[in-house]
């Protein structure tokens, strides 16, 4: 799988312009495009069909599990919840490194924009009140977005927003979106099959 834009929302404070963070974002990405499909081979080819009808297209978290295969051999923690001290927690964020700075979150996005918005929200929350040193949303490209499961959250509907989190008032902490993209497209792979919840089937 293939890095094709990073929007950096925040970098602030020291452990945004440290060596650590340096070392564990190229981690990241090297685990980001190690994500392979079809399983085992060396780079990610996508069949080339619209999710937009039922039964059509590609599903999303088999992609997000290749990922957290690969960050959980380098030390993640996965489903990790994130305790703001608040009468109703937020969603447990799918991967947690723990930095010297403290704890590092990636979210791998497999549900609708609503979904992503909250990821940003909780991840950015965590920054404000001192419980995450980073937060890292993975979004799906235009490109890619168009063959995977419809409505899945993607970069091109988030972007209108991405002001608003740049404007957050926190001293110390990083938030990044990584966009990524399929190598190549076939119709000899498999489709990548789709879960049996919300609009999945879809």
């Amino acid at each position: 799988m293939k890095i094709v834009r990073v929007e950096t929302l925040l970098r602030r404070g020291r452990y945004a312009a440290s060596n650590d963070w340096r070392v564990t974002r190229d981690e990241l990405h090297r685990a980001i495009r190690r994500v392979s499909w079809p399983p085992g081979s060396r780079k990610f080819t996508i069949y080339p069909e619209s999710g937009k009808k039922r039964g059509k297209g590609n599903g999303v978290k088999p992609i997000k599990e290749g990922l957290m295969v690969a960050l959980a051999e380098g030390g993640w923690k996965l489903e990790q919840p994130l305790d703001l001290a608040t009468l109703k927690k937020p969603g447990k964020l799918d991967a947690v490194f723990q930095s010297a700075c403290g704890p590092v979150a990636v979210e791998w996005e497999t549900g609708n924009v609503s979904s992503s918005h909250r990821a940003l929200n909780k991840m950015a929350l965590g920054l404000l009140k001192g419980k995450l040193a980073a937060g890292v949303l993975i979004l799906p490209s235009r490109k890619l977005y168009k063959y995977l499961t419809d409505r899945v959250g993607n970069i091109d509907e988030i972007d209108p927003y991405l002001d608003l989190w740049r404007c957050i008032p926190c001293a110390e902490g990083v938030l990044e979106i990584v966009v990524v993209e399929h190598d190549a497209e076939s119709l000899s792979v498999p489709r990548i099959s789709k879960g049996t919840d919300g609009r999945a089937l879809a």
